[in-house]
């Protein structure tokens, strides 16, 4: 535990900060999956256009995860040791895909997002001005959610006006 730097944080309990810090890392892990396994079993046209992007937020998400650990332990806290605690944790959650084809997991991938938006901003807004050290990571980390939902809603956006351009081509 880091005793000088820890002493920089004001008005906010580093035990409080390692709890929610504790649930980011939940989410990150189980984001991590989620893109991993959607890279894996996705569906349908455009279909490498998603594995691509899948494939890099899955290694985002990762990099998020590995920051987040860092910092619950120079705190002087402990990541979460046992995975089965991501989902008791978890402030997003994770669901079993249920389709497979591009556009519903990129439904899915966007929801997960804009809650990780969600949360990182609440945390910016815990760690404003009492724990600068936190809030520039999870300043880091929301503006990369930020841009993973922008990047997922236009893929998602090209393959809907494409089957869109299809089905009036067709009729």
């Amino acid at each position: 535990m880091a005793r000088r730097g820890n002493s920089i944080i004001k008005g906010i309990e580093i035990n409080e900060i390692i709890a929610v810090l504790n649930k980011a890392y939940a989410d990150e892990w189980l984001a991590y999956y989620q893109y991993f396994v959607q890279a894996k079993v996705v569906k349908g046209i455009m279909k490498d256009a998603a594995v691509t992007e899948l494939t890099e937020h899955a290694a985002d998400e990762l990099r998020h995860a590995n920051m987040v650990a860092d910092r619950i332990l120079q705190l002087g806290g402990t990541p979460l040791l046992n995975p089965q605690e991501w989902f008791t944790h978890t402030n997003c959650g994770y669901e079993e895909p249920k389709e497979l084809d591009v556009v519903s997991l990129l439904q899915d991938s966007i929801k997960g997002e804009q809650c990780a938006i969600s949360v990182y901003s609440q945390l910016a807004d815990m760690t404003r001005e009492k724990d600068i050290v936190t809030y520039d990571i999870v300043s880091q980390i929301l503006a990369d959610e930020v841009e993973h939902e922008e990047d997922l809603q236009s893929l998602h956006d090209d393959i809907t006006e494409f089957i869109e351009d299809i089905k009036k081509n067709i009729n």
